[in-house]
């Protein structure tokens, strides 16, 4: 982002108040990240400021939200981070859509839906554009909000693995180092720990992935029955969609995701190493990025399954 992006991006943070932060729904390690990392800097400032989401704060995150309480006021300014669409705050947010005065988000397929955007889509994270900043602000950042920043860098760079880490994510997370983040804590909560009902579930979806297209498409699928028997907490999902990703020759990975208490509708995310997942996935109204996107598809998950390999068949 420009210096002259970030003056103006800086001034409008630094002259609200009594602001609500949005999330979105199903929330993952950036937006979580991002939306309590600003809190805390605004309330730093002796601004009032709370972080909404539809889900919550999963669990896995506590060890960012420890000691966050929501504060009472009277809400003056609307931010949006990691929000590429309205349609991604979930229906205890939805009455936000027309209310959000700023938006900080990295997804080219965002859609201009706030009454000011400052979208970066070479960033690797939303919490990226923040550290960005903070650092142009020249603020020395605590423990815990360099701890929220590193969070969301890592995650959504898949621990500094996949295409969208840049240089700039990698200094970044060298100089959130140096504020004491526990990196290796981090890392192994984000990336190696797991329930044993997901260890049970990563086992039965790979042994029904399906391949197509000469075994260049892959496509896994999580439904409620499965999701429930397993006593699987929905935060501990994100990791699946690069499971089929890792089998070899595969080009296009696909996970399907039953979504709860909608037993007709399945959230597809896709992962891919060189077509444009992002386009893909604007064919059925979703986005986010080259090589990771996501959308909503309605139907059986064999109905889903054939629309998206139909689809994914003219990006290989």
């Amino acid at each position: 982002m420009s210096p002259q992006s970030l003056n103006e991006l800086a001034k409008l943070i630094l002259d609200c108040d009594n602001v609500s932060i949005l999330t979105h729904k199903s929330p993952d390690g950036d937006c979580v990240g991002a939306g309590l990392a600003l809190c805390y800097y605004l309330r730093s400032k002796g601004k009032k400021a709370n972080v909404l989401n539809s889900d919550g704060i999963p669990k896995r995150y506590d060890f960012l939200s420890d000691g966050y309480e929501p504060q009472e006021f009277e809400e003056e300014y609307v931010i949006s981070v990691d929000i590429a669409d309205t349609q991604l705050l979930g229906d205890e947010l939805i009455g936000y859509k027309d209310k959000i005065d700023l938006c900080i988000d990295h997804h080219r397929s965002n859609k201009n839906y706030a009454k000011k955007s400052f979208v970066d889509a070479d960033a690797s994270a939303a919490c990226l554009i923040l550290f960005e900043l903070f650092e142009h602000m020249g603020e020395a950042l605590d423990v815990k909000t360099a701890s929220c920043l590193y969070t969301g860098i890592a995650t959504d760079t898949g621990c500094f693995k996949f295409q969208n880490t840049t240089p700039s994510a990698h200094i970044a997370a060298a100089k959130l180092m140096q504020t004491g983040v526990d990196i290796e804590y981090i890392n192994r909560r984000m990336f190696d720990i797991k329930s044993r009902g997901r260890i049970f579930a990563e086992q039965k979806v790979i042994g029904r992935m399906k391949f197509f297209e000469g075994d260049k498409i892959a496509v896994i699928t999580l439904t409620n029955e499965m999701i429930d028997g397993y006593g699987i907490d929905r935060s501990e999902l994100d990791g699946f969609a690069s499971i089929p990703l890792t089998v070899e020759g595969v080009e296009i990975g696909v996970t399907l995701k039953q979504q709860k208490d909608a037993n007709g509708v399945f959230k597809v995310s896709v992962r891919t190493t060189s077509a444009d997942a992002s386009k893909l996935c604007q064919t059925f109204g979703g986005g986010g990025h080259i090589r990771a996107a996501g959308c909503t598809i309605e139907g059986t998950a064999r109905e889903v399954t054939k629309k998206i390999v139909n689809a994914a068949k003219r990006y290989l």
